[in-house]
């Protein structure tokens, strides 16, 4: 089935994304969402975040090829017109242990095996793999979604740098090498909590790895490394590298974005930041009330789950099994309803963290990226379904196709191309 004709069997579904409120706004005039529409049809939507449960990923139904209740999947990607997605290998920080990495690494083996699993046995007509940033438009311009990966958190490599190929050759195309806690790679971002820091920056295995990741042609991702880390790596690097989901300090100080010193060195490196849809980061929100505080905690309690901001996407509850989950969502309904959240940030205030980054470093320098199913998410971008919006919001401001095709998905393309071209000359320097 060609592209075109999935967009027009969901028009309906599409029109709902395109002319409900976007991010609070009055709904837009017909001209104006025939024009997002039309434009959104054409570019290459691809989401450089999105996290995943290998639990949905089986043969078993319903999975990954059903409307599930997660932010993404493939109906709801074919629905809002998200033609492409870095899953995310995605494991938490622990101990720094040989036991600690090897089951890192046998968590991130099956998050790949779960995405081999949904393009080669469960969707091979909906959904393929792409391996080169050239794979991306040939696999759209057949009518299909298209699947790569990114390795959330080098945690599971361990103490073998040998195993950023192994990777590679599982279809990992970006890599961070730190999360939410210091790795034996890289200092986290965390550490501005209490100042407590393990390298200043980068291990020295983290400086073999950097050079590693440029050897074999996989993109180095700052997103959760420390300042210092990012610094450092931007000094070692062959190649460009990526943000591939912050947003930017200045609007939203929290140590996940990134500050103007940070978006200008990204800039002069050439790579690009791709601007996160998660409410937190975009937006600071009052402290919700101390009544929702204690109801949120006794209800994470009571299933067991981590306290709120120890990380692991989705604030836990995917290590739930799908009947608990339920549950657990029915209940969290519940608090919701009688003790409301604080407001949420809305497509607008994203856009306006890609309009800050876009006149501070420039167009060629910024994408776009979600963090669903990993708590992302705002008002009017809060599924795959609901893509539109971001356009429709773009088109608003006066973006042309050219630059909202180069922020979907082009800069990315860019980088990915260019780390393929340093890996090739460093491979055939070392022949």
């Amino acid at each position: 089935m060609r592209k075109g004709t999935v967009r027009l069997l969901l028009t309906a579904a599409a029109l709902v994304s395109f002319t409900g409120i976007a991010g609070g706004q009055q709904t837009a005039d017909s001209a104006l969402v025939a024009q997002a529409r039309a434009i959104h049809d054409r570019v290459t939507a691809l989401d450089t975040h999105v996290d995943i449960d290998p639990r949905n990923f089986t043969s078993e139904h319903p999975n990954y090829t059903d409307r599930l209740d997660t932010q993404v999947n493939l109906p709801k990607m074919f629905e809002g017109g998200l033609d492409a997605v870095f899953f995310s290998i995605f494991v938490g920080q622990g101990p720094l242990t040989p036991e600690g990495y090897q089951r890192a690494y046998d968590a991130d083996m099956e998050k790949f095996a779960a995405v081999h699993r949904l393009a080669e046995q469960l969707a091979p007509d909906e959904i393929e793999i792409a391996y080169r940033a050239d794979d991306v438009p040939k696999i759209a311009a057949k009518g299909k979604k298209v699947a790569l990966m990114g390795v959330e958190n080098a945690y599971g490599i361990g103490t073998d740098i040998t195993n950023i190929k192994q990777f590679y050759d599982q279809g990992a195309r970006y890599m961070s090498l730190a999360h939410n806690g210091h790795s034996q790679m890289s200092d986290s971002n965390t550490g501005e909590r209490d100042g407590v820091w393990l390298y200043h920056g980068l291990s020295p295995l983290g400086k073999q790895a950097v050079a590693e990741l440029n050897r074999v042609g996989i993109m180095i991702d700052i997103s959760h490394p420390s300042k210092e880390s990012m610094m450092q790596t931007l000094a070692l690097t062959k190649a460009p590298i990526i943000a591939s989901h912050s947003a930017v300090r200045a609007l939203c100080d929290v140590s996940r974005n990134l500050d103007d010193e940070q978006l200008l060195a990204l800039k002069k490196n050439g790579g690009v930041v791709q601007m996160v849809a998660f409410s937190n980061y975009v937006k600071k929100s009052p402290p919700p009330s101390p009544e929702r505080q204690q109801a949120l905690a006794a209800l994470r309690t009571a299933f067991g789950l981590p306290a709120a901001g120890a990380g692991g996407g989705a604030g836990g509850a995917g290590a739930l099994s799908a009947e608990k989950r339920a549950e657990y969502q029915r209940r969290m309904a519940q608090v919701d309803s009688q003790f409301p959240p604080p407001p949420r940030a809305t497509v607008k205030d994203f856009v306006d963290h890609i309009d800050y980054a876009v006149k501070l470093i420039g167009v060629d320098h910024v994408g776009i990226s979600s963090d669903f199913d990993g708590g992302g998410g705002v008002d009017g971008w809060n599924q795959a379904s609901e893509t539109g919006n971001v356009t429709l919001e773009l088109v608003r401001r006066g973006y042309t196709e050219e630059q909202i095709a180069q922020m979907w998905s082009g800069n990315l393309l860019r980088v990915m191309r260019q780390v393929e071209k340093v890996a090739a000359g460093l491979q055939k320097k070392a022949d």
